[in-house]
């Protein structure tokens, strides 16, 4: 496996949040054990979106956008991480739905030129008392449009 070297244009989109991998992190072979990428993925995006006002809080039907599941997870592993240190997720939306939305992420460097995994998950939001289907809110949308990939 190797990193993949990015020129900055792939930064042009999205947004990368710093994360930290820690010694305990690390498997018994001293590599970030494989949960842990999606792991620090999802903590990106609940930082992201926490700072537009959207966090789960304890009460389902008060979360609003934040009642959602994960219909889907992919992942490709490209190189290992080592070591302890800074890291950084680089987080955009593929697609935004109705009541559905795909968002990429890349697990790199803290400056983001070197790429260790990548995948895209699809959440879907749900209406609390039913759990079915239900439409993203229009703050939810315009704060998501800021972040859909050029093309995608």
């Amino acid at each position: 496996m190797t990193a993949e070297a990015l020129t900055s244009p792939a930064l042009s989109y999205g947004r990368l949040v710093p994360v930290t991998v820690h010694f305990d992190d690390l498997d018994a072979l001293g590599l970030l054990h494989n949960a842990r990428y999606p792991l620090m993925a999802e903590r990106a995006w609940a930082e992201l979106w926490q700072e537009r006002g959207i966090r789960f809080e304890g009460d389902w039907a008060a979360a609003g956008d934040a009642c959602n599941a994960v219909k889907e997870l992919t992942i490709t592993y490209e190189a290992p991480v080592t070591r302890p240190g800074p890291y950084a997720v680089h987080l955009w939306l593929e697609r935004l739905g109705t009541t559905g939305l795909t968002y990429g992420f890349r697990f790199c460097s803290a400056d983001g030129g070197t790429t260790y995994a990548r995948g895209t998950r699809v959440l879907v939001r749900l209406d609390a008392a039913t759990l079915r289907p239900a439409p993203w809110s229009e703050e939810f949308r315009a704060a998501g449009r800021e972040l859909l990939r050029p093309g995608g």
